[in-house]
């Protein structure tokens, strides 16, 4: 049994469509976990067990957990709150309820730069490497799912890009980092559910097939696009005064404004490529296939 949750956010979708296909073939059976089962795709209905509710409640992740073999964790960020309650207490009942059934494995979305000098100073990545230690102390064989930046970010960007050809950041123009497709991480995270052979605790790096500044990436969207696009650079203090403005609580933007200026500073930055750690995915195939529509929609 594969407990999945957040199945029908960004990488869950994918992980979930993929374990639809392959799970069967492997004697699998699926269970999710999802505050409105009505946003569960046609493919699932009849193939999953459903829970339904927050996989942050103790009695929800309590039911969810009973006779699971592994689980996929991805916390949901919540801008209402404090960075280490929004990871780190939000997981604390299912490190619980891991210890209280007795699963082996969990697959678990998180950041890169743990052993860097920046890692303890990276606001969000910070709290989410945290939320990884609770996990591995649990006992279980844990594998964190390290990610850079999702290519999928920039749809928020897809309405000043239509209409003034604009995107905004706060990294410098010319800085390349590694960026990822969230769909190449849900084929990392099938693989990891679905072969339990590997013991222990560790990270797993998933990254793009290459490193990408913002000129980069707006030299890419315009070729791809078939009009121009260009990036507007914006000062982390412009950013914390924008995103407190919209009520957000400040603690959780202090961690944006601090994960932002640590990957400026290097914080992604000396990931090895190799067969295991690079996503297929480029960024000309996702802007065809996922921005562009969203763009000119």
């Amino acid at each position: 049994m594969i407990v999945i949750t957040a199945p029908t956010g960004n990488i869950g979708r994918h992980l979930l469509a993929r374990l639809l296909e392959s799970a069967p073939a492997a004697g699998e059976e699926l269970r999710v976990i999802v505050r409105d089962p009505a946003r569960l795709p046609d493919a699932a209905r009849g193939r999953v067990e459903v829970i339904t509710g927050s996989h942050g409640d103790a009695e929800v992740v309590d039911r969810a957990f009973q006779g699971a073999d592994a689980v996929f964790w991805l916390v949901p960020p919540d801008a209402a709150l404090a960075p280490e309650d929004a990871w780190t207490g939000f997981t604390r009942p299912a490190a619980r309820a891991l210890t209280a059934h007795g699963v082996g494995h969990v697959v678990g979305v998180s950041a890169l730069g743990r052993g860097t000098p920046l890692a303890g100073r990276a606001g969000l990545v910070t709290a989410s490497l945290a939320m990884d230690d609770l996990l591995a102390d649990t006992g279980v064989a844990y594998r964190a799912l390290a990610n850079p930046s999702f290519f999928e970010n920039l749809l928020e960007e897809a309405a000043p890009i239509r209409e003034k050809g604009v995107f905004t950041d706060d990294a410098d123009a010319d800085r390349k980092v590694p960026l990822v497709a969230v769909a190449d991480i849900a084929a990392v995270a099938a693989g990891l559910l679905l072969d339990r052979s590997w013991t222990g605790t560790d990270s797993v790096p998933v990254v793009g097939p290459q490193d990408l500044s913002p000129n980069d990436l707006a030299r890419i969207m315009t070729e791809q696009l078939g009009r121009p696009v260009r990036y507007e650079r914006q000062p982390l203090d412009a950013l914390y005064t924008t995103l407190v403005g919209y009520g957000l609580n400040e603690a959780f933007v202090q961690g944006v404004v601090d994960m932002k200026r640590a990957k400026d500073e290097g914080l992604d930055a000396g990931v090895p490529r190799t067969r295991d750690t690079v996503g297929p995915t480029t960024f000309e195939h996702w802007c065809a296939q996922t921005l562009k529509p969203a763009v000119l929609s």
